[in-house]
Order: C-alpha cells, then sequence, then structure tokens
C-alpha cells in the first residue's frame, strides 16, 4: 500500500498561485505515475496534470500554460504549481499514484478556492 499525503490547499483570490504537494510512503517502489485529480460535489473526479517517472506530462485542455506538475522522486512528492487561478478552479483536489500492479492510491484530498 501507499500512503499519499497532500498539503497546500487554501484560500485564493483570482489571478493568485498556489503550490500543492503530495508526499508519499509506504511502498513507493510500487509508484509508476503520478498525478492530481479534481472533484466539484456531485461531479465525477476529472484528471488535471499525470506525471511518469520518467517525468512525461499530461495536463487537462483546461489548466495548460497555468498549472505545472512536477516530480522529486528522490522525496517522493508530486507537486501542482497552479498560477492565474480562476473562480473555476475550485474543487477538492486528490493525489493519486498509479502502482506497476495495475492499482491506484488515493490521498484525502484538499480543498481549494478560488475567489473573484
Amino acid at each position: 500500500q501507499v500512503q499519499l499525503v497532500e498539503s497546500g490547499g487554501g484560500l485564493v483570490q483570482a489571478g493568485g498561485s498556489l503550490r500543492l504537494s503530495c508526499a508519499a510512503s509506504g511502498s513507493i517502489f510500487s509508484i509508476n505515475a503520478m498525478g492530481w485529480y479534481r472533484q466539484l460535489p456531485g461531479k465525477q473526479r476529472d484528471l488535471v496534470a499525470h506525471i511518469t517517472k520518467g517525468g512525461t506530462t499530461n495536463y487537462a485542455d483546461s489548466v495548460k500554460g497555468r498549472f505545472t506538475i512536477s516530480r522529486d522522486n528522490a522525496k517522493n512528492t508530486v507537486y501542482l504549481q497552479m498560477n492565474s487561478l480562476k473562480p473555476e478552479d475550485t474543487a477538492v483536489y486528490y493525489c493519486t499514484a498509479d502502482l506497476y500492479s495495475g492499482g491506484a492510491n488515493w490521498g484525502q484530498g484538499t480543498q481549494v478556492t478560488v475567489f473573484s
């Protein structure tokens, strides 16, 4: 099992920035890719950004050019730098670890609220 702990969420004015962090522990050798998803109440969880162990990234169209995902393999941590935030970015953000076995583990989520 992999444990994921997110931090860095909060309240920010539109146009501002936040940096989310996700620290992995446990069976970290089983982690392949990592990513960030977000979810609004009553809505499905949507991919925001994804990064492989080799550093290949993928972003949702809505965040391209504004968000940057990065990964520090030595610290077993993935980051999401969010710039030029918009009210529509408001959501609970979840970190995920994709395992070589095909499963996935999730963090507990961190709230991001952007006000105009």
